[in-house]
C-alpha cells in the first residue's frame, strides 16, 4: 500500500488546498468526526474508527449502508481517536501516512496530535500532519521540505537539544550547530529554493513548513 490518508477532526482551512494533496489511490481512514472532512471532499473512507461521539449520525448511517467498515470504541479509553487511526494505519504498513485536519481548534488536541508523531513506533516511517497550508513532521536524522522559495520553515527541538544541524537552501543556514528548546533561534527561516534539506546528528527536530499564500 502506497499511502494512507487519515482525516482527523480538527480544522481544514482551505478545502481546495487540501484536495490538492490527495491522490486517486489513497486509502482513506476517518478518525471519528474526520468523516465531515472526507464528506466535504466527496471521499468515501475505507474505515471509520473511534468512539463516534463527534461524527454526524446520519452520515455514519449513510457510510454504514455503503459498506464502509466502522470500528466503534468505548468513550472511556486511553487513546484519542486519531491515535487509534494511526495504529490501524501502521498495521497496514503503508509507505507513507498523511494526516489531514489535525491542527486548529482545541490547543490540547493539537499538541497531542503533534506529539503522536514523536512515537518511537513511527520512527523510520514517513508520517506528516498537513492541512494544505502547513505541514508538520519530525526529523530524526535527515529530511527534505518541498515547497517554494519564500515558504517559511521553522525548526523546533523536541524534548531536548538537537545537535549537529546542517541545512541547505534555507536563508539562515545552520552548519553543525545546535538548537535548544528554550531558545527561539529556529523559528521563521525561509526557503530559497523548491527543496530544503535538513540533517541532524542527535535529538528530535520538529519541522513546520508553512506555504506562502
Amino acid at each position: 500500500m502506497n499511502r494512507i490518508v487519515i482525516f482527523a477532526n480538527g480544522d481544514l482551512p482551505d478545502l481546495d488546498k487540501a484536495r490538492a494533496l490527495l491522490r486517486h489511490d489513497d486509502y482513506i481512514i476517518c478518525a471519528d468526526g474526520g468523516t465531515r472532512h472526507a464528506s466535504a471532499l466527496d471521499l468515501k473512507p475505507a474505515l471509520v474508527i473511534g468512539d463516534l461521539d463527534s461524527a454526524d449520525k446520519s452520515l455514519l448511517k449513510k457510510l454504514r449502508d455503503e459498506g464502509v467498515s466502522i470500528e466503534l470504541f468505548p468513550r472511556d479509553k486511553n487513546e484519542t481517536d486519531l491515535e487509534l487511526a494511526i495504529q490501524r494505519a501502521v498495521e497496514l504498513d503503508p509507505h507513507e501516512i498523511l494526516i489531514l485536519a489535525a491542527l486548529g481548534g482545541r490547543m490540547d488536541q493539537t499538541l497531542a496530535n503533534i506529539a503522536l508523531l514523536s512515537s518511537s513506533y513511527l520512527a523510520g516511517r514517513s508520517v506528516r500532519l498537513d492541512d494544505g497550508v502547513e505541514e508538520i513532521f519530525f526529523c530524526r536524522d535527515q529530511a527534505q521540505v518541498r515547497g517554494r522559495s519564500g515558504d517559511t520553515v521553522s525548526l523546533l527541538p523536541w524534548g531536548g537539544a538537537v545537535t549537529g544541524i546542517h541545512t541547505e537552501n534555507l536563508k539562515w543556514q545552520l552548519n553543525g550547530e545546535a538548537l535548544s528548546p528554550e531558545k527561539t533561534r529556529g523559528i521563521s527561516n525561509e526557503m530559497t529554493a523548491e527543496m530544503a534539506a535538513i540533517r541532524i546528528q542527535s535529538g528530535l527536530l520538529l519541522i513546520i513548513h508553512r506555504r506562502a499564500s
